[in-house]
């Protein structure tokens, strides 16, 4: 039969569109539901800011009447024109195995930014590095964690059909937690300490967290602009507001550090304990009942992921990322943790991979963003 793509028109399309990958990975084991309070006000243009100055298009594949795929086009605006570009983005695309569908939703995408002038598309990209980005092509076999995509082996395959190239590639690593730490670390940090010139704080609540939010999320803004991280774009205020309500119900508040300088926040890094079995297991519903489950999975696991880190451009080089690594693992050894997943790290940032593998980290995944010229 035909693939009729369509765009998005009410409310009944838009729940398809949420739920259609829960059907799609329904026998998948290491697939992760989102939570789906998050996903609702995520592609709600009256709650997510990046509507306001993103073009977005959002569809459907069907074939006959039965959904078959999903994407969504993005032009971030503000990213093109911080950095001078005519890019376009596709995201959430999901599929059963079928390479026409996969054809069709891209063609649609293409075609929609060619006609907004852009002249190149990368993906999979949300918004911004804090959605997920890049298909997984290596470490199949491993759960999802909440901050990346999980997708079927043959997607990335079927992507480079359609005349996608390799854009960037991200590298995670999976570390044990140290028992005892290796002398040169500990040398670090005790020159580190004994100068004093650098305080970090640590916290036990919630609420003693709260205050550090913005400073931190403050922080971020300006290392990730200036750094020129891949993808990112400046956020603003309420974005901030925005990804502090997203993340702050799951954060552990032992494992968030923060250095401070002269009553300044100059370095920060945020982990949280695993989760994602928890959500299976509420099949990414808080209530009646998920968030119990979800609590119960962070008390339960043996695995720290990690989401954020930065430090001032003035400060680096000076071991304060050692520093803080030192007391997030000492946490995470009280609490009982015994694995990291390091999340996202560039494949051309070489110095933090080998500082990875220079503490026993193994490659267990590998995503990749695809590109193409229009």
């Amino acid at each position: 039969m035909d693939i009729n793509i369509r765009e998005l028109k009410t409310r009944k399309d838009l729940k398809t569109f949420i739920y259609l990958p829960e059907k799609i990975h329904v026998s998948d084991p290491n697939w992760v539901h989102p939570i789906y309070m998050d996903e609702w006000k995520y592609f709600n243009p009256e709650k997510n800011k990046a509507f306001s100055y993103s073009d977005t298009v959002l569809l459907l594949a069907f074939c006959g009447e039965k959904a078959v795929g999903r994407i969504m086009g993005i032009i971030n605006s503000r990213y093109n024109e911080y950095r001078n570009e005519k890019t376009a983005r596709f995201s959430y695309l999901e599929t059963w195995e079928d390479e026409e569908v996969v054809r069709s939703l891209l063609s649609y995408v293409e075609d929609w930014a060619r006609k907004k002038g852009m002249t190149k598309i990368i993906g999979p990209y949300g918004f911004s590095d804090q959605d997920p980005e890049g298909f997984l092509i290596e470490g199949f076999e491993n759960r999802a964690t909440i901050a990346t995509y999980y997708n079927f082996e043959w997607m990335p395959h079927f992507v480079e059909k359609q005349g996608y190239e390799k854009d960037v590639d991200y590298f995670v690593y999976k570390l044990d937690v140290p028992k005892e730490f290796p002398e040169f670390y500990k040398r670090i940090y005790e020159r580190i300490r004994r100068k004093g010139n650098f305080e970090i704080i640590e916290f036990r609540k919630r609420k003693e967290l709260k205050p550090w939010v913005k400073p931190i999320l403050h922080l971020m803004n300006e290392c990730y602009t200036g750094s020129s991280i891949y993808g990112y774009a400046p956020l603003d205020e309420k974005e901030m507001e925005d990804l502090a309500k997203r993340y702050m119900p799951i954060l552990d508040p032992r494992l968030v550090k923060i250095v401070k300088k002269d009553d300044e926040v100059v370095a920060f890094i945020i982990a949280v304990p695993d989760i994602t079995e928890g959500i299976q297991k509420a099949r990414g519903h808080l209530f009646p009942f998920g968030f119990l489950k979800i609590l119960r999975a962070a008390k339960k696991t043996k695995q720290l992921d990690l989401l954020l880190g930065a430090i001032r451009e003035k400060y680096r080089g000076r071991g304060l990322d050692v520093f803080m690594g030192v007391k997030t693992l000492l946490s995470a050894h009280e609490a009982g943790l015994e694995t990291i997943d390091t999340h996202h790290e560039l494949e051309e940032n070489v110095k933090v991979r080998a500082e990875m593998v220079k503490m026993g980290g193994k490659l267990y995944k590998r995503f990749r963003v695809f590109q193409k010229q229009l």
